[in-house]
């Protein structure tokens, strides 16, 4: 049977209800990550054929036009190679189920799928010092309702670990405090956890909910109007705080700071205290310890420490520190 135009909409929409609601059960953070794939995918693929959405076809989404897409991300769009991978495998998905389907449509879904995921670079991850997650915690004013919204959520991020959708998701019932106070959170994979708070960290969210009312439901960091937080307004509300920290550390002037950095900032600050891996895997939500490893390759003080212990002469590691002031700058140069 030859394929109509009507084709890709119903087929993505028995994707997206029957596949992933239905059949998988798919969490809400998959199909949120899919439906933004594919409405880019949409927008750029109408202005490329100059047809609407609702009249393309499957047998228009050849591996040409997705390449050309998947360099648009890339390249126009300033995206990663590591998100580009990640449309990709919403394409891969959807294409799986093209082809069961549509058996007319195997052989495109075939070279569909051939298409590799893009190798890239992989660096230690960036985290910040005590030192900058103090100045960036100070950064908000807390003299404004706003200030005080930010500097608490900025807080509970650099001690807890939690991902930009889990912080954003938190409920005023996910929040314990007085005695073992902690957060519950629902988190990658659909894994519950909890995670302790410090006494500090604890009074000032306190503080904070006293503001918000006893709503159990209610947002615990709620944007203006009240509801939830979206994630480019939590991603702009950590640059905006961090080129405010600058002014007080310069160590953070020209680095590009997220909510993932204060993630990797929690896991280094458990590691350099001598948390075993397998603990921080379990604060964090990781699936496995192989995850959490990345951050032994992050921090050059657990290689020095390493490297003391292969030194014959048993001398404790340290690095060079010029005795003079003129040396010292000499050697900044």
């Amino acid at each position: 049977m030859p394929l109509t135009a009507a084709n890709l909409p119903a087929l993505l929409q028995r994707f997206f209800t029957d596949r992933l609601q239905s059949q998988l059960d798919a969490s809400p953070h998959t199909i949120a990550s899919y439906r933004d794939a594919f409405r880019l995918l949409l927008v750029f693929a109408s202005e490329r054929l100059g047809r609407a959405p609702s009249q393309l076809c499957v047998e228009d989404l050849d591996p040409a036009l997705l390449g050309a897409f998947l360099d648009h991300l890339e390249h126009e769009r300033a995206n990663t190679p590591k998100t580009r991978n990640t449309r990709l495998a919403a394409l891969r998905a959807f294409f799986r189920f093209v082809s069961y389907a549509e058996p007319a449509c195997s052989l495109q879904c075939q070279r569909v799928l051939a298409i590799p995921s893009k190798r890239h670079e992989r660096r230690p991850v960036e985290f910040l010092t005590e030192e900058e997650t103090a100045a960036l915690v100070a950064a908000p004013d807390p003299a404004t309702w706003i200030g005080k919204r930010d500097r608490a959520m900025l807080l509970v991020a650099a001690h807890t670990g939690l991902r930009n959708a889990e912080i954003r998701s938190l409920r005023r019932r996910d929040v314990a405090l007085g005695v073992g106070a902690h957060v519950r959170c629902s988190g990658k994979g659909r894994k519950m956890r909890c995670t302790p708070l410090r006494r500090d960290v604890a009074t000032v969210l306190e503080s904070w909910l006293a503001e918000r009312g006893a709503d159990p439901e209610a947002p615990v960091f709620p944007n203006s109007r009240g509801g939830f937080m979206s994630a480019d307004a939590l991603q702009r509300l950590v640059a905006q705080h961090v080129a405010a920290a600058c002014a007080t550390c310069s160590s953070l002037v020209g680095r590009k700071i997220t909510p993932h950095t204060l993630r990797h900032t929690t896991a280094m600050g458990l590691l350099r205290r001598g948390v075993d891996l397998t603990v921080i895997a379990l604060w964090l939500g990781h699936e496995s310890t192989e995850t959490t490893q990345i951050y032994l390759h992050a921090d050059m003080r657990i290689k020095e420490q390493a490297l003391g212990y292969a030194d014959p002469t048993g001398a404790p590691p340290a690095r060079f520190r010029p005795k003079d002031d003129l040396l010292a700058f000499l050697e900044s140069l």
